[in-house]
């Protein structure tokens, strides 16, 4: 069995959500959808996770949109209000895993400006053997070379890993670099994945 366990954070360990915010904000999901698919997108959101300043980030998408330009700069000043807890389940599984000699890893796409907000908000976090940020490297998945950063890091053999995320291009990268992948849907299912034998 492979023993390395490698967690991707959000939508796996927490809960992140923009619409948390941007529902209230706006009045509607609606309005907040149309938003994060036009204004402040997934897209847009990740370059500030591949290490963009968030402030250059902003003062970007506010020339472009000059009319969104007050809620532009609400997406990260109120960002914080994006989070919700740990996903259900996740803290016992990985409390469990570590009893049973797992070693656990963390490989997050994450601004290295906001991940400090909630780092140790959360007590799952504290319950890992060592963590990847892609804005710290400047690099996300589904780039090889942020997994490549993680086995180097801590000289893991990916042989003996195993990658749980929720999105599928994510998962794909890690099994074409030999780590066995699981997409993440929730925490009776991974451990169903884990110890199919119970």
């Amino acid at each position: 069995m492979r023993k390395t366990l490698v967690f991707d954070f959000g939508g796996v360990l927490v809960d992140w959500n923009p619409h948390y915010l941007l529902d209230g904000y706006f009045g509607s999901r609606e309005k907040a959808e149309w938003f994060i698919q036009n204004i402040c997108t997934m897209e847009w959101n990740g370059e500030m996770d591949a290490g963009k300043p968030i402030s250059q980030g902003v003062a970007e998408r506010s020339a472009l949109y000059p009319e969104y330009a007050r809620d532009i700069e609400v997406y990260y000043a109120r960002w914080i209000e994006m989070m919700g807890g740990q996903i259900e389940g996740m803290y016992e599984l990985l409390s469990d895993l570590k009893r049973r000699g797992f070693r656990l890893y963390g490989l997050t796409n994450w601004s290295s400006e906001t991940f400090p907000l909630v780092r140790h908000k959360y007590p799952i976090f504290s319950l890992l053997d060592g963590m990847v940020v892609s804005g710290e490297e400047h690099c996300i998945k589904p780039d090889p070379k942020i997994f490549r950063i993680l086995l180097d890091r801590y000289r893991l053999d990916p042989s003996d890993c195993v990658f749980i995320d929720d999105r599928l291009p994510n998962v794909q990268a890690a099994e074409a670099l030999g780590i066995k992948g699981i997409l993440f849907s929730s925490a009776e299912v991974l451990r169903l994945a884990l110890f199919p034998e119970r």
